[in-house]
C-alpha cells in the first residue's frame, strides 16, 4: 500500500492522471500550447536553455518570461527549494494539472537528486515516460552517465527525466593557503595530501598549526557520508525511518574535527553569511567539497579576491552533489516541446559540451566529458588559475553509484543536520539532539511512525 511518501502528492494526482494523460495525447495530436510553464528553484536551468537553444528569441528584463521564435513564451516559476517549500508549490499545481487551463498547466519541472524519487514514482504518474514524448532512452541518450539515468527512473527501470548535469565532486583549494603551509599549490601535489580521511586528519593537524581551518563546517563533508549509505531512509511502503550507520560516522567525525579545532566553529552549517564568508580572501578556511555547480554557482560569486586563487583535486572520497532533473509533467499541453527541450538540454553532445565551456558545468555525456578532461585550451578555468577541472571531474564521474534513494531524502537530510547542529554547537546532548529529529521528522512526514538509529 502507498504511504503518504507520494502520499498526498500523490495520491491525488493518481486519481486525475488519466484525464491528464488523455489531454496529453490528444495535445501530442494536435497544436501546441502558446505557453510553457516551468517550474524550478533558481534561473540555472534558464540561463543554461538560452544559452543553447536555438529557438530562444528573447528574454524579458527581470527573467521571468523567455519568448521562443514561434511565438511561444516560457513562463519560469520559481520558488525557493529550502524547507520544502519548491515542492510545496509544485505538488500544488499538479494537483490541479487536470482542471488546470491549458495556459496555468505544468508543462515542465525540475527536480533534484534529494527528492526526483518522488516525483518518478510509476503510480503518482506525474512526470511522463519519455517514451511517452517519443525519446528512446537506449538510443537518444545512451552517451549519459548510467548514474543519472537510473537517478531520474522508476522502479520499473521506466526514465521518467533527463539531466545535462553530472554532479561529481571535488576538493577545491586556496593556492596561497597551499602554498605557506605545504610549499606547493600543485594540484597533485596537494591531492596526494588529501588523498583519504586518514591522510586528510593528518593535513588537517598540518593546516591547523599554521593558523587555518580545513573546512569551514561540519556541514561541509555531509554528502560524502550521505552518499555512502547502504539503504534508503525509508524503505518502500514503509513508514519507519531507518538512520544509517554513515550518517552516525558524520556526526561522530564531525565532533571529533570541531572539538580538535579543524573547522571554524563560527560557521553554522551551510547556506548563510558566515558560511559565504568563509570563501571570502580573509577567511582562514583552505577548501571547500564542491561538484561542478558549486565553483560557480557558489564559491566564484562569494570570492573577492582575485582570479586563480583556488584549485581543485580529489576529494578523500567520491562522492556526487546535486543533479537537476527534467520531467515533462503528464497532462501538458506542450509534448512537442517538451521533447526538444530535453533533447536540446540533455542529449545534445556540442549543447552540452557549450555548457561546459561557458559554465564549467560537468555535463552529462560520458564522451563529451572525456573530450574535456583532455583539452586543457578550451576548457581551462580563469577562475582556477587556467587550470582545466574537467580532468578532476571525470574520473570521480566514471565510479560514482548512486545512493539508494527515497521520497523524504530532502527532508532527512536537512533535519539531521539541522537537529545535530545543536549538539555540535553544545546547545543540546546527543541524545537530545536525536529525539529533536524524531520530533522534526514527524512534523514535516507525519505518516512516519518510527526513528530507527543504528546500534
Amino acid at each position: 500500500m502507498k504511504k503518504r511518501a507520494v502520499s498526498m502528492l500523490l495520491t491525488a494526482v493518481m486519481a486525475v492522471t488519466g484525464m491528464a494523460a488523455t489531454a496529453t495525447v490528444a495535445h501530442a495530436e494536435g497544436e501546441e500550447g502558446k505557453v510553457i510553464n516551468i517550474y524550478s528553484w533558481n534561473d540555472e536551468f534558464r540561463t543554461r536553455l538560452e544559452a543553447i537553444y536555438p529557438e530562444v528569441e528573447s528574454t524579458s528584463s527581470d527573467g521571468t518570461v523567455t519568448t521562443l521564435k514561434d511565438g511561444t513564451e516560457i513562463h519560469w516559476i520559481i520558488n525557493p527549494n529550502q524547507d520544502g517549500v519548491y515542492q510545496q508549490k509544485l505538488d500544488e499545481a499538479l494537483l490541479n494539472q487536470a482542471d488546470a487551463s491549458d495556459d496555468d498547466k505544468v508543462d515542465i519541472f525540475l527536480t533534484e537528486t534529494d527528492y526526483v524519487f518522488k516525483y518518478t514514482d510509476k503510480d503518482a504518474d506525474v512526470a511522463m515516460p519519455l517514451t511517452d514524448l517519443g525519446i528512446d532512452p537506449d538510443t537518444d541518450l545512451a552517451d549519459q552517465y548510467d548514474f543519472t539515468r537510473t537517478t531520474a527512473s522508476d522502479s520499473d527501470g521506466v526514465q521518467r527525466g533527463s539531466t545535462w548535469q553530472c554532479c561529481p565532486g571535488t576538493l577545491v583549494y586556496r593556492r596561497d593557503i597551499a602554498k605557506e603551509v605545504f610549499g606547493t599549490d600543485d594540484p597533485a601535489e596537494v591531492g596526494e595530501k588529501v588523498k583519504d580521511w586518514d591522510t586528510m586528519k593528518e593535513t588537517a593537524a598540518q593546516l591547523k598549526e599554521k593558523g587555518y581551518y580545513t573546512f569551514a563546517s561540519y556541514a561541509d563533508t555531509f554528502r560524502l557520508y550521505g552518499n555512502s549509505i547502504t539503504q534508503s531512509w525509508v524503505q518502500p511502503g514503509e513508514t519507519t525511518i531507518t538512520v544509517d550507520q554513515k550518517i552516525m560516522d558524520w556526526v561522530n567525525d564531525s565532533k571529533e574535527w570541531l572539538d580538535a579545532g579543524f573547522l571554524n566553529p563560527t560557521v553554522k552549517g551551510q547556506w548563510n553569511d558566515d558560511w559565504n564568508k568563509a570563501m571570502g580572501s580573509q577567511s582562514k578556511v583552505f577548501a571547500f567539497l564542491f561538484p561542478a555547480w558549486g565553483i560557480d554557482f557558489t564559491l566564484s560569486p562569494n570570492w573577492d579576491g582575485d582570479a586563480g586563487s583556488w584549485a581543485v583535486t580529489n576529494p578523500p572520497q567520491e562522492y556526487n552533489w546535486g543533479g537537476s532533473y527534467i520531467h515533462a509533467a503528464t497532462g501538458t499541453d506542450n509534448p512537442e516541446h517538451a521533447k526538444d527541450i530535453i533533447l536540446a538540454m540533455t542529449a545534445d553532445k556540442d549543447n552540452l559540451l557549450k555548457i561546459s565551456k561557458d559554465y564549467s558545468d560537468f555535463t552529462n555525456t560520458k564522451s563529451g566529458m572525456a573530450e574535456a578532461a583532455t583539452d586543457d585550451a578550451n576548457f581551462s578555468s580563469e577562475f582556477l588559475g587556467g587550470q582545466n577541472p574537467f580532468t578532476y571531474f571525470a574520473p570521480v564521474a566514471e565510479n560514482i553509484k548512486i545512493a539508494p534513494l527515497s521520497a523524504y531524502d530532502q527532508g532527512c537530510v536537512e533535519l539531521i543536520q539541522n537537529s545535530f547542529s545543536d549538539y555540535f554547537q553544545g546547545n543540546v546532548d546527543f541524545d537530545k539532539a536525536k529525539a529533536n529529529f524524531e520530533t522534526a521528522i514527524k512534523e514535516r512526514y507525519p505518516e512516519i511512525s518510527e526513528v530507527k538509529w543504528p546500534e
